[in-house]
């Protein structure tokens, strides 16, 4: 059986509690050896880290999502160092930009707006500084923002890299981002009817520059759309990805594995 991993998991999320055992079981079951799991916050971050401790297949990410920054510590980098220097910490994130909801689609002002804009800058910011003290790569988080996230990275180009998860942009902004030594991942938006675009973008891909994931509880592919994704669920990604690819699963399982080894170096402990 071909063998993935799952590079980008909320495995501490509360869809998981009732069968968590189960869900590494039915991941196991499906070739799926390897999982990381993202965090959002302090706390999602040392949920992360407390899963890796516990089961030998379980990684964390550790950082602080964009769209929670109003909450966020002014500097966020004292609590991060602390976190990062755990061995099963093998990057910084889920971290970018968001301006999919402004303040303002929810009753805020343009002040509000720049606000939260300046304030999710700055938390990117500290989180790639972080990154490059640690030696660590990051997570990249984008959404409705991608030309402020790939000019805040660009100058971090050789220090360290980003994965822009959960990619669903232009073969013209996949080229900008390959560009900066920084890859993508796929989710199950790849399988959906209307993802075209998705699969324009992974035929695009060289093979050794994108990686594979679920974005779970979120994005279950087909035949799961609607219902809780889970790190199984890599396989009917990773046929998705080998048909557009015109590749073996075997071949694709080999590539991704590798480009996952190189990105999250600290995989392989």
């Amino acid at each position: 059986m071909p063998i993935f991993f799952d590079t980008h998991a909320h495995l501490d999320y509360p869809e998981f509690a009732p069968d968590f055992s189960e869900v590494l079981a039915r991941a196991q079951a499906a070739g799926i050896s390897k999982l990381i799991s993202i965090g959002t916050n302090l706390q999602s971050s040392r949920r992360a880290i407390e899963l890796a401790e516990k089961f030998p297949q379980i990684y964390a990410v550790v950082g602080w999502h964009p769209s929670d920054v109003l909450e966020a510590p002014e500097d966020l980098r004292p609590a991060l160092r602390e976190l990062a220097v755990h061995p099963k910490v093998v990057a910084i994130g889920e971290c970018g930009l968001d301006y999919y909801r402004l303040p303002s689609s929810q009753g805020g002002s343009a002040d509000d707006d720049a606000h939260y804009k300046k304030r999710q800058a700055e938390i990117f910011q500290q989180q790639l500084e972080v990154a490059v003290e640690f030696n660590l790569n990051c997570v990249i988080h984008q959404r409705a923002s991608f030309d402020d996230t790939l000019a805040q990275l660009k100058p971090f180009t050789g220090k360290t890299r980003g994965v822009f998860h959960c990619f669903g942009e232009s073969v013209e902004r996949l080229n900008q981002i390959l560009e900066i030594g920084s890859l993508v991942s796929y989710t199950g938006i790849v399988t959906f009817k209307n993802g075209q675009n998705i699969r324009d973008a992974v035929a695009a891909t060289p093979l050794g520059k994108f990686m594979l994931e679920t974005d779970c509880p979120y994005l279950a592919p087909v035949p799961y759309r609607g219902k809780r994704c889970e790190p199984a669920f890599v396989k009917e990604i990773s046929e998705t990805v080998a048909q557009t690819k015109l590749c073996s699963l075997e071949e694709l399982s080999a590539v991704t594995c590798t480009t996952a080894l190189e990105f999250f170096p600290k995989l392989k402990n």
